[in-house]
């Protein structure tokens, strides 16, 4: 099978995976998208994994208040340097983050990491900030969280 352009395309911007590594497993998976989607976000979540102990001393405060304006949320997120802070991956990041800390307690990081996603309950929190670890190549984690409702 022929793999297309548009093909390899889709996959680098779903997994952020070189070029060259996306042809190779769509050629290695004779062109199944969904297979290689799987390998290639394996292979991510393992180099994510590796970033775990650098040191995060960059990021951004992100804050979300609800249209009532009765719920409000302030996330702290983390990355390596000010250049990933400033991305646009990173700083949608923390948005996601602020809205999912507003819409659905959790006291602490370790506990938003575990929360399904609101947007998406099949992937978790901890999934959407390896997404951004992969493609970003830096290591990124949650600060503190403060969720603020009126009259709590």
């Amino acid at each position: 099978m022929k793999i297309t352009t548009d093909q390899i395309r889709k996959l680098r911007e779903q997994t952020g995976a070189p070029v060259i590594r996306a042809k190779k497993v769509l050629e290695e998976v004779g062109g199944d998208e969904k297979k290689a989607f799987e390998i290639l976000q394996k292979e991510g979540f393992e180099k994510a994994a590796k970033r775990e102990g650098r040191v995060t001393s960059q990021g951004i405060i992100a804050t979300y208040i609800h249209h009532s304006g009765k719920v409000a949320s302030l996330v702290e997120v983390f990355c390596e340097t000010d250049f990933v802070a400033r991305n646009e991956l990173f700083r949608n990041l923390a948005h996601e983050l602020a809205l999912q800390v507003a819409s659905m307690e959790a006291k602490d990081a370790n506990e938003l990491m575990e929360q399904e996603y609101i947007k998406g309950p099949t992937k978790k929190i901890s999934d959407l900030v390896k997404e951004v670890i992969v493609k970003t190549g830096e290591n990124v984690r949650i600060g503190r969280i403060i969720r603020v409702e009126l009259g709590k």
